[in-house]
């Protein structure tokens, strides 16, 4: 009998953790997903405030706007919950922005504008994974600032939006050389805001990005990150059974990371996106992870 319920108990997390890798995209119709910034959440916003605004560094630079922080509570996500620091903020980012590289290139695979060819797979997977800066300026070359912007600036995504604080940009070649094309708010080469990489994920999460199809495939590209730092050295320890999709960067006191973190508890089903400019910001984004699945949970108390 212990023997039968052992095993019962082995098949029954096995089962579950092939349905929580299996869950993304969600299965919602489109009709039924709303815009991420309707779903802010006064309990969660205060509860979010409060466990960062404890640590003095942290209100000193969000204070300062040297620090943004974005979440999106999905352990349900028929009824998901959003809530941000310095949100519509934008600031450097570096290699974070290679997430707007990888929905133009998919969008123009899927209009037949770039063929998907061994190689362009290659890059795409070394340019998130790795954060490789070759890969990512070969696919730039390939598919040309004009194609990026008009995908960031598409009405059916408004990645980068004038009129709420820019965005997410990609204008640089990620090499010394080359043309640019820097969005034209604050002059940034490689920019992001927490609240359009958070909707981002969260379209992502849906299947909203291009196609369900694409939006998978670039699921397939974000999982399983193969540099361990920031959000990621804290998740391995606390979730290492967690599906990560995961997007980081770093340049002189330029700090940035974002993660769809999916685990087997519905409890730890979240988006996080934090950018920082401070020198000792890896640490600082590295220490955000527990702070912030605090506030998630004391969300759901309250």
């Amino acid at each position: 009998m212990k023997t039968l319920l052992t095993l019962f108990t082995f098949v029954f997390l096995f089962a579950n953790q092939l349905m929580s890798q299996s869950n993304l995209p969600l299965h919602f119709g489109g009709d039924n997903i709303r815009p991420l910034l309707s779903m802010g959440n006064i309990t969660f916003q205060n509860s979010l405030e409060f466990e960062l605004m404890k640590n003095p560094l942290w209100k000193k630079l969000i204070n300062q706007k040297k620090m943004a922080v974005g979440v999106v509570d999905l352990s349900n996500p028929g009824q998901a919950k959003f809530a941000s620091i310095n949100g519509n903020y934008m600031m450097y980012a570096a290699s974070l922005p290679k997430i707007a590289i990888l929905l133009a290139a998919e969008d123009a695979i899927d209009k037949g504008e770039l063929k998907e060819t061994p190689e362009v797979k290659s890059d795409l997977r070394l340019m998130i994974s790795k954060s490789n800066n070759q890969a990512a300026t070969r696919m730039i070359d390939l598919l040309g600032f004009k194609k990026i912007q008009n995908v960031l600036m598409d009405p059916l995504y408004k990645f980068y939006d004038k009129n709420n604080g820019g965005g997410l940009w990609v204008g640089k070649r990620y090499a010394k050389d080359g043309n640019t094309n820097r969005e034209s708010l604050k002059n940034l080469s490689h920019a992001a805001s927490v609240n359009q990489v958070c909707r981002y994920y969260y379209m992502l999460a849906n299947g909203e990005l291009v196609s369900r199809d694409r939006s998978k495939i670039m699921l397939d590209m974000l999982e399983k990150p193969e540099l361990h730092h920031k959000f990621v050295n804290t998740l391995d320890k606390i979730a290492p059974e967690a599906t990560l999709y995961r997007k980081s960067g770093s340049w002189k006191d330029f700090h940035s990371d974002s993660v769809l973190v999916w685990d087997i508890d519905p409890a730890r089903r979240y988006i996080l996106v934090a950018l920082v400019d401070d020198s000792n910001g890896e640490n600082i984004i590295r220490n955000l992870v527990v702070p912030v699945e605090k506030a998630l949970k004391n969300a759901l108390i309250l």
